[in-house]
């Protein structure tokens, strides 16, 4: 009650109380000073706050004063009563006194006079006239200003629930904002350090980009030169080579050479001749080669021709490598169908001897055997084939007959099953050879990968040709070609059920002349075989352990556990290609790294050789030795002596022990049959005076660097499984590009170690990591790498062997993880740009608008030279020397119509 009567007195006092024209001049003339001169036309309006207890306010209508209510609260009339009574002595005093008067402030309460003068005048009789009231001395305590604001300026206040719903809303919003921002910048930063931000800076091109290109590679067959003659651009000399002058100089077109006739060639001794027909008619033309190079054609950097006996001072041109194999004459005559138009100047030499050959009917299945057959007395004798069937079939009660009639010979009879999968039990022969003949030699299987979605090309087809031609035809069965096809979708295709479906998917997808050829695998049968591998997921759940890209090694694993006849396994890609003679290289391989000893090995296979830093491979060997022995200043080893800082004994910059022996997990539950690994000879490295190893095969040969993953930025060096990781990963090395030469020794100890103990690792990482736990010999085979800039040399050698004590690997700063873009432009690498390039300029197509068939005929007088695209051409078909390029992706030849069904095809006549 007390509450609502004060807000009605205050609402009563400003609203309705409002003095009109002649109160409110009665008033200002009371108030005003006395100098002061009365002016009625400049009167202002006052606010005058009045004491209740002096003036009461009159009613609206009779402007009399009304009685005072007759009932009224206390405290509300405590608040009315007379101030004087409340005030003390003092204060009455100076209260009272007339000199002491309040002036108020006329601009408080009024907005305008004229607001004021719009009141009705009123009698001058009234009490409001009288200033007696207001001079007197009654006594008037000067009261706290207060600043009363003017209703028309606040029409309206908001209730106290809504302001506080809104302060509450707004407070709210401001928390959202500030978490919103402070987790924005947290996923921002994880995703900076993960390397996933979309808003990273576009960073600098790399160093190696901005060296210049390397024109000479494109020259043609008419500036051949002999090979000490021919001047290379790059790496030993800095002037430019005038193409334009030489291609205006020698426009004749050499002769090629047959590869028979080159005479440090590799080849087998005591071989019996092979052919594509079981009646032993058809060969196959022998590939040709030019001598001497292009002039101006740059050196390798990498690696070395020297080293293996390789042929480094022919190269060969499209026509002389493919035309043998059906490149350069139609599909109705047996070809592929491309490469008859373009340059093809001096290309029928081809086929000046042996006649073109007929492909269409030809099963590289059956010729594999024939040879095979025929020199199969140079070979060790095949043992059984294991067994693929399980259980009790009435029919095959004549096997366990075999396997004792084996035992009961003591060896004078031998169990000879073919690869064509005969019986054993058909198959005993009596070895009626003396003891003392020749050792006989192993067989290698290349197993080349693929999947049943493969589109097949020409350029393909040319290639698996030249491979089974010159590794088993020429080589008298030594070697044995098969494709390893993986099926995606076995789900749609169940090739494990019906043994018709196997058989169709084959059918489907796999050219006639290579489906004998085939086996097939699935990712759902390596999860079978190799079950309860723990697997980390190092790359999403998309890609499994058991999955190609993460597993398929153990695919090699079970295909060489099921194929006993081969002592070693080669595995290959559909995209390598070689522009040399395929025998000659892997034989020459084998053989070099046959002939390498092991002490200071794995310290070797962890550097790239480049000859014109390096010198002499003996120059290498021994700089290898000594950086491993005394370590070498890198971002890693910067620091360690500064003053103030403290060795860490465990620090991965310390230089390291050479590896000799086995390299074994430090938790004993990791390691498997260890009582069959090599053993080292006693007395250790210092004793051995490199004898250890030279004639041992190798178990292990790689065509890159066999590097130490530890401590680099190698996306998947920590993707190793089934160890003991308590105190780290165990000892490792890893090789890109899983291109390599394996033992059956080897494949098997990996295909054991998966099936019993659930290890594994990355494809790249998991043979090389086996032969270094279990001290088997592994080689990197240092084989001729091209680069397509001028690089400097010295600064290569840095970047490339920029690892831990002068390697590729074992440190941040090694090229493998975030520096290998300095490798796109080698010859030879995963992800290389300028391999498949060069292959294609070769091949006389056009690559970034230049080369082709223009290019080649005719030479172009306004340009002179200087960078790729400013070669004037006309110098013939591009010719290189034996080199490896990889990756060969989707080549697409031009290729001519195929002829309608129903046409009739003239009949092919091998004699004309």
């Amino acid at each position: 009650m007390c509450i609502w009567f004060s807000l009605h007195l205050a609402w009563y006092q400003s609203s309705v109380l409002k003095p009109n024209t002649d109160v409110g001049r009665s008033n200002r003339e009371i108030l005003r000073p006395p100098n002061s001169k009365s002016k009625q036309t400049e009167t202002r309006p006052i606010n005058i706050k009045i004491d209740v207890n002096i003036y009461r306010p009159r009613h609206p209508c009779t402007l009399e004063t009304p009685p005072p209510p007759a009932k009224a609260c206390p405290s509300i009339m405590g608040l009315f009563r007379n101030r004087e009574e409340r005030l003390p002595v003092y204060e009455r005093t100076r209260a009272g006194s007339p000199s002491k008067e309040r002036y108020s402030d006329d601009e408080d309460y009024y907005a305008s006079s004229d607001e004021y003068d719009a009141y009705p005048v009123r009698s001058n009789g009234s009490s409001r006239n009288t200033s007696g009231s207001l001079g007197s001395g009654m006594p008037m305590l000067p009261k706290r200003r207060q600043a009363t604001k003017i209703a028309s300026v606040y029409p309206y206040r908001l209730p106290t629930k809504v302001t506080r719903y809104l302060c509450f809303g707004i407070g709210a919003l401001l928390f959202l904002m500030i978490f919103s921002l402070i987790r924005a910048s947290q996923v921002e930063n994880w995703k900076v350090a993960s390397g996933t931000s979309e808003h990273r800076p576009v960073p600098p091109p790399p160093v190696w980009e901005r060296f210049p290109f390397l024109e000479r590679y494109y020259g043609g067959i008419r500036t051949l030169l002999p090979f000490h003659q021919s001047s290379p651009e790059y790496p030993k000399s800095n002037d430019p080579i005038p193409s334009g002058e030489s291609a205006q100089g020698e426009r004749d077109t050499p002769t090629s050479l047959s590869w028979n006739e080159y005479p440090t060639r590799a080849q087998e001794s005591d071989m019996i001749e092979c052919f594509l027909d079981a009646a032993g008619k058809v060969r196959i033309p022998s590939v040709r080669y030019f001598e001497g190079r292009p002039k101006g054609f740059p050196r390798n950097v990498v690696g070395s021709y020297e080293l293996f006996d390789l042929p480094e001072e022919v190269c060969f041109e499209r026509f002389g490598r493919f035309g043998p194999y059906g490149f350069g004459y139609s599909l109705k005559n047996g070809g592929l169908g491309t490469g008859e138009g373009g340059e093809n100047s001096g290309s029928a030499d081809v086929w000046k001897d042996t006649h073109r050959v007929d492909f269409r009917d030809v099963d590289w299945a059956e010729a594999q055997r024939r040879c095979y057959s025929a020199n199969m007395n140079r070979f060790v004798e095949v043992p059984a084939k294991a067994s693929s069937a399980h259980g009790f079939y009435i029919q095959d009660s004549a096997a366990p007959v075999a396997s004792l009639a084996k035992r009961s010979l003591n060896e004078t009879e031998e169990v000879v099953a073919g690869t064509d999968g005969t019986d054993a039990a058909d198959a005993i022969v009596k070895a009626d050879k003396p003891k003392t003949e020749v050792a006989k030699k192993a067989r290698t299987a290349v197993v080349i990968r693929c999947y049943d979605e493969y589109l097949f090309r020409e350029d393909d087809m040319a290639s698996l040709r030249s491979m089974i031609t010159e590794l088993s035809l020429a080589s008298g069965g030594r070697y044995d070609v098969h494709l390893l096809v993986q099926v995606k979708n076995d789900a749609q295709h169940p090739i494990w059920a019906d043994h018709d479906a196997y058989e169709k998917r084959i059918q489907d997808t796999i050219p006639q002349e290579f489906r004998g050829l085939v086996t097939l695998w699935t990712e759902t049968q390596m999860l079978s075989i190799y079950q309860g591998i723990y697997d980390l997921y190092t790359r999403g759940p998309d890609l499994p352990v058991h999955g190609v890209y993460r597993g398929l090694t153990m695919a090699m694993q079970h295909f060489a556990y099921q194929h006993p006849e081969y002592e070693y396994f080669w595995q290959w890609e559909m995209d390598v290609r070689y522009t040399g003679h395929y025998y000659d290289l892997f034989s020459k391989i084998e053989q070099w790294a046959k002939a390498q000893p092991r002490k200071n090995l794995w310290e070797r296979n962890a550097r790239f050789y480049i000859p014109e830093v390096h010198g002499s491979w003996e120059d290498f060997s021994q700089m290898a030795r000594i950086q491993n022995e005394m370590g070498t200043l890198n971002p890693d080893t910067l620091w360690n002596k500064a003053p103030g800082l403290k060795d860490d004994p465990d620090k991965a910059s310390k230089p390291r022990k050479m590896v000799w022996g086995p390299q074994r997990p430090e938790d004993n539950d990791d390691w498997y049959m260890p009582g069959d690994d090599p053993k080292p000879p006693h007395g250790g490295p210092e004793k051995d005076r490199n004898v250890w190893g030279v004639g041992e095969e190798a178990d292990y040969i790689s065509l890159n660097p066999i590097f130490d993953p530890d401590g680099t930025t190698w996306l998947l060096k920590d993707d190793i499984t089934g160890f003991n990781r308590t105190n780290g990963n165990p000892p490792r090395r890893a090789n890109i590009i899983t291109t390599s030469r394996m033992s059956r020794r080897l494949l098997l100890t990996m295909h054991k170690m998966t099936a019993y103990k659930k290890q594994f690792a990355f494809p790249e990482m998991w043979p090389a990591t086996v032969a270094l736990q279990h001290g088997y010999k592994a080689v990197y085979a240092p084989h001729p790498v091209y680069v397509d800039r001028k690089w400097p040399l010295e600064y290569m050698a840095s970047i490339f062997n920029g690892g831990r004590d002068g390697s590729s690997g074992g440190a941040r700063n090694s090229v493998y993880g975030d520096r290998e873009h300095n490798l796109r432009g080698l010859s030879w690498f995963y992800n290389s740009g300028f391999g498949p390039n060069l292959y294609r300029r070769w091949l006389g197509l056009k690559v970034n608008n230049d080369g082709g068939e223009e290019f080649e005929k005719t030479a172009d007088a306004s340009k002179e030279g200087g960078s790729v695209g400013s070669m004037p051409g006309g110098e013939g078909r591009m010719c290189l020397p034996p080199m490896l390029l990889h990756p060969v992706k989707e080549v697409e030849l031009p290729v001519e119509e195929p002829a309608e069904e129903g046409a009739q095809v003239p009949e092919f006549d091998p004699g004309s």
